[in-house]
């Protein structure tokens, strides 16, 4: 995907937005951390990662992913709020912490890679457990990316992704 000068432009401002309301963020909470921006995949991307190679900053920071990620997701749709109130747009901004979502993407990818394999090998169908929308989207993209389709069925929260055979 190729974007023009102007949405990169945008982009950054919606990543250096972010920033600041998670620092401001950070600092309430007082915890340390580093805020990085980056554009990807049309969207900003901002990871929070710990503050110095100590031990004891990467724990503190765990709580803001909370069990399964739910405080990420939710800590992620504030920021999106927050970029929408100065920008007055909405925002597909995509927020990482303490490296949750990286590592969350690689294993959907060996998942789906994995799919992937079965139906070449079997032909037919396969029917993955639910998923979020960050989850599904990976495992999509990773679908895409070998040459098969795929599609969302159900409903919310028990959404999932049917990988389907050539």
């Amino acid at each position: 995907m190729t974007l023009t000068a102007e949405e990169i432009s945008r982009l950054e401002q919606e990543g250096e937005i972010a920033a600041d309301y998670l620092e401001a963020l950070l600092d309430i909470a007082d915890l340390d951390g580093d805020i990085d921006m980056d554009v990807e995949g049309g969207r900003a991307s901002v990871s929070v990662i710990a503050g110095d190679e100590s031990e004891a900053s990467g724990p503190d920071l765990k709580r803001l992913v909370g069990r399964d990620g739910e405080v990420l997701e939710a800590l992620q749709e504030l920021t999106r709020l927050a970029v929408h109130r100065e920008t007055g747009e909405r925002s597909r901004l995509m927020l990482d912490v303490a490296g949750f979502r990286a590592a969350k993407r690689a294993n959907l990818a060996e998942i789906a890679g994995e799919a992937v394999e079965e139906v070449k090998a079997s032909g037919t169908a396969l029917k993955l457990k639910p998923m979020t929308p960050f989850e599904r989207k990976v495992v999509h993209d990773t679908v895409a990316e070998a040459g098969l389709r795929s599609e969302s069925e159900g409903e919310e929260p028990n959404r999932c992704v049917v990988v389907l055979p050539a």
